[in-house]
């Protein structure tokens, strides 16, 4: 029997791209799963829609938001672990509205941290990104690089991840924080690298445009990061602590798309845009994961190889290619 049978919790964020993945593992672990996606007047419930009848029929959905806390504290009420991934991500979107990242990453945490400590939660999972290092300083990327804000999106996760500490130090919340390098996967959005050069070939198009060849990402498979979040939750000896999780690899944009084209069977022309969506400071040349200290706490090691991974997704886009729109970013 798993060891999250019957346990009660509560996700944040769930409607997202990785929040419904991780959704959708805990009703497969057997955990009765609280979810808690932005309310919207259409009634969807963002990607928990797209889950299996069964596994949707498991799941009680609150529709609401992380800014309201009184709302937060009545989600977070009667459950064992807390599972924070509710955030604005999308990077170009913080240039235009920093002011609504600093509402809902940071405030909305905070109401997070707090509902959590009053209802005497077990665990709360905080969830970072490797964002807040900005360009490496130096690789493979521990724990203990400094973080950057070389975004506004970068400096509100910067910012609640030291709530999360400062909840944890000033009120001895159980909060662990962890930092997922480059995710990618089935669901994501079109503003994501990986699916934003497939949904191009899948739709036609007789170039690939794409920002620049040359950053370095490190690519990990949502069941990855996925399986970090459900180890780091019951792990005692990373509360109060930072922990990356992925691939331990990294690759150029050029690279990866080379490998997209390999599993397409086929190559168009590449046009790297001049007018670029990130100012040339807020760049992120270089990201590569340090993992050492997430496989000494809970034995982390990602199981899907990054070929594997970018079939995955190919296979699951080419289903759902009626959903996208090349150039625009679908959340």
């Amino acid at each position: 029997m798993s060891s999250w049978s019957g346990r009660r919790v509560l996700v944040t964020g769930a409607g997202g791209f990785i929040g419904s993945h991780l959704t959708e593992r805990l009703v497969a672990e057997g955990a009765q799963v609280r979810a808690l996606v932005r309310y919207n007047s259409a009634g969807r419930q963002g990607f928990i829609d797209d889950l299996a009848q069964d596994v949707r029929a498991s799941v009680e959905v609150v529709a609401s938001t992380v800014e309201d806390p009184f709302a937060v504290r009545q989600a977070v009420a009667g459950c064992d672990t807390v599972f924070h991934l509710a955030a604005l991500i999308g990077i170009p979107y913080s240039y235009v509205a920093p002011q609504h990242y600093v509402t809902t990453n940071i405030q909305g945490s905070v109401h997070v941290f707090e509902a959590a400590l009053r209802e005497g939660v077990r665990r709360v999972v905080h969830t970072s990104t490797s964002e807040t290092y900005g360009t490496a300083q130096y690789a493979p990327i521990d724990e203990r690089h400094p973080v950057v804000g070389q975004s506004p999106y970068s400096a509100s996760k910067i910012a609640a991840d030291q709530m999360a500490v400062a909840w944890h130090r000033s009120f001895d919340l159980p909060v662990a924080i962890l930092r997922p390098f480059n995710t990618f996967g089935p669901r994501q959005s079109a503003r994501a690298i990986v699916p934003s050069l497939m949904v191009q070939l899948l739709s036609g198009a007789p170039v690939v445009k794409v920002g620049s060849l040359e950053p370095r990402r490190d690519l990990n498979f949502v069941a990855d990061t996925v399986a970090g979040f459900l180890a780091i939750a019951d792990c005692d000896a990373a509360v109060g602590r930072v922990v990356n999780v992925g691939s331990g690899q990294t690759n150029t944009i050029g690279d990866i798309l080379e490998r997209i084209f390999q599993i397409a069977g086929r190559r168009t022309e590449v046009q790297c845009e001049s007018t670029r969506v990130r100012p040339a400071a807020s760049e992120v040349q270089l990201l590569l994961a340090d993992t050492r200290l997430a496989a000494e706490l809970f034995g982390y090691a990602p199981a899907v190889t990054l070929d594997d991974g970018l079939r995955r997704t190919w296979q699951w886009l080419e289903r759902h290619i009626e959903r996208y729109r090349p150039g625009v970013y679908n959340i």
